[in-house]
Parts: C-alpha cells; sequence; structure tokens
C-alpha cells in the first residue's frame, strides 16, 4: 500500500480525480493505493461474491459487489467485498444499479494481501461499523482466520469449523474452512 498526503484535498476533490488500477481509497486526507490482488485473494473474492449472491440476489435480500467504491462520511473505501441490503441500494430511475455508492455498506469484507497493514484494513472496517455496517469481515489467507466484527461487541477470531456470522438475513452457512477450501482448485 502506498500512501499520499495531500493536506488541502478534500473527499469531493478526491472523489474528482480519475481512477486508479488498482484502486485508491482516501482515508484521514490521505490517498492509499490498495495492492494488486493476486490469485488467492481473486479467487476467494469471487467466490465470496458469487455465494452470498446465489443465496440473496433473487429473492432480494441482498447483492454482494466485488472492489465496490463507498464513499461517506469523510472518506472514500474500495471493500474487496461491499454486500447492501436491497432495500439500501440505490437503484437509479431505470431500476439500474448507479455507478455512485455514497453510502457505507451493510456488511464490509477485507481479504488481507502479504502487503496490506492490518491495522488500516481493521482502521476501514471499524470505520464502516462507526457508520451503520452491520458485519466486517478481515479474511486472512496466511493463517487461515477470519476476525468477525459486529457493532459494540468483541472482534470474534474464528478458524477451523467456527461457523461464521453472516447479515441476519442471508443464510449463507459457512464455516471457516469452507471458505479456505474454496482456494483448492485441483484435487489431490
Amino acid at each position: 500500500m502506498s500512501a499520499t498526503t495531500s493536506p488541502n484535498l478534500t473527499l469531493e476533490a478526491f472523489l474528482k480525480l480519475p481512477e486508479t488500477k488498482p484502486a485508491s481509497e482516501y482515508i484521514n486526507g490521505e490517498i492509499i493505493q490498495k495492492p494488486m490482488p493476486k490469485g488467492k485473494h481473486s479467487r476467494l473474492q469471487l467466490k465470496l461474491c458469487n455465494n452470498i449472491n446465489n443465496v440473496a440476489e433473487n429473492q432480494r435480500i441482498g447483492y454482494a459487489f466485488p472492489e465496490l467504491r463507498c464513499s461517506f462520511g469523510t472518506r472514500s473505501i474500495v471493500p474487496d467485498v461491499a454486500v447492501f441490503k436491497w432495500s439500501r441500494i440505490p437503484f437509479d430511475a431505470d431500476g439500474e444499479a448507479p455507478n455512485d455508492f455514497l453510502l457505507c455498506p451493510d456488511w464490509t469484507i477485507e481479504i488481507l494481501s502479504p502487503e496490506q497493514s492490518s491495522n488500516k484494513v481493521i482502521g476501514n472496517i471499524l470505520y464502516c461499523l462507526q457508520n451503520g455496517c452491520q458485519l466486517g469481515w478481515l479474511i486472512d489467507p496466511s493463517d487461515r482466520s477470519i476476525l468477525v466484527f459486529a457493532p459494540n461487541q468483541q472482534p470474534q477470531l474464528l478458524q477451523g469449523s467456527d461457523r461464521l456470522l453472516s447479515l441476519q438475513e442471508i443464510d449463507l452457512n459457512l464455516s471457516v474452512e469452507q471458505v479456505f477450501s474454496w482456494l483448492k482448485m485441483q484435487s489431490m
């Protein structure tokens, strides 16, 4: 993650800048570029979005967006997966998802990359919770654990057969080991 401090840059001015690849986030007056996703990260991100959407989209309960810019409060962040309850998706007049999401996700999921600072990522999750988010996951592929955050509660470190908490409306029913089993793409 590389950071650039722009002392007079506002959130509004940041949002007018061209997008970068990988995405940059605006946090506490700093522009911080996220690391380029690699194989394990991409695989987990896609499988999470697919599994959540398989349960939630057809019933119009919610939707998981990969790499969606969410701008709210004083930050503009790009969670690896941003899940919104259906009723909170700001559809446009044509019933399509808008380009700009100027609100906090209901559930934010981050997949830690080796070159990322866990505290900066946790800082984004906590900021989301302080602004109305109901759930946060920090997935750490290196030690096969998932740190689960809920408002006004201590984080829970889950591993192995521990069942994962999802939004109440989304009956995901996953264990930590099931999530990490998605990394295995060839049978042994």
